[in-house]
């Protein structure tokens, strides 16, 4: 008699640890792939960039997966999903 209740107890805690996983770091995870994408669907010319390497450009020209940024003198073309930030990237203690 008792196997069978030991069986689903065991049963409960690998519920409870799916759901703990679920929680903490499959449904961030979801909704931070959402919001970047929502904010790359959103992206428009003269929005402020910085990409995944550091470059901070403003967009000159959009396409399907690249875009242009004049960052300082220089022209250059990126990848769309090498954005990370959208939006001023102002110094702390400056004023955008």
């Amino acid at each position: 008699m008792s196997g069978g209740s030991g069986m689903n107890m065991l049963l409960i805690q690998f519920l409870l640890i799916g759901l703990v996983f679920y929680f903490l770091i499959i449904r961030p995870q979801g909704q931070a792939r959402k919001r970047a994408e929502e904010m790359l669907a959103a992206l428009k010319k003269g929005d402020e960039i910085t990409t995944a390497g550091g470059i901070i450009g403003k967009v000159k020209d959009l396409r399907e997966n690249q875009i242009t940024i004049e960052s300082g003198t220089s022209t250059l073309v990126v990848e769309r999903a090498r954005i990370v930030r959208v939006g001023t990237t102002s110094a702390p203690g400056q004023q955008a």
